[in-house]
């Protein structure tokens, strides 16, 4: 991955439904050489998927919270993973260093449908403490990591 496919990518993670003549002139290639560079990106898996970025407060889910969770062993893991793949009320799940097992980000519409999504997570089997912290607003939010610039 050089420079120019780091342009591209950027223009992509702005829009991606950026037409190729537009990024070929931010990036000064011709249309058929960023087309072939995005199927090269795309085949080598370094871009997995485009998707629809969601304002939550516009579809009436403004209530985020990252909730922490510990389990009692590492044998529950699997068993936690299955149940936190299942439940849709769960946007993210992510397995951490530190005090707490897994860090999970659920996004809903009111406190009594975090408190029920909670009161799940409390009831899977092996998980001994969680920590919820709600969020207020967010300041940044990327959709990806991306590459330092030279």
């Amino acid at each position: 991955m050089d420079l120019t496919d780091i342009k591209i990518l950027d223009c992509l993670r702005k829009n991606a439904r950026l037409p190729a003549s537009l990024i070929s002139e931010r990036v000064n290639l011709s249309v058929s050489a960023v087309l072939e560079r995005i199927r090269k990106l795309e085949s080598s898996g370094i871009i997995r998927q485009y998707t629809v970025l969601l304002d939550n407060k516009k579809i009436g889910k403004d209530l985020a919270a990252f909730i922490s969770v510990s389990l009692e062993h590492p044998r529950h893991n699997a068993n936690f993973i299955a149940c936190v793949q299942k439940d849709k009320r769960i946007a993210e799940c992510h397995y951490i260093t530190g005090d707490f097992d897994f860090l999970l980000k659920v996004v809903t519409h009111s406190t009594d449908a975090l408190e029920a999504t909670l009161n799940t997570i409390k009831n899977i089997t092996g998980v001994s403490l969680t920590k919820t912290l709600v969020v207020f607003s967010t300041l940044k939010q990327d959709v990806t990591a991306f590459p330092d610039q030279p």
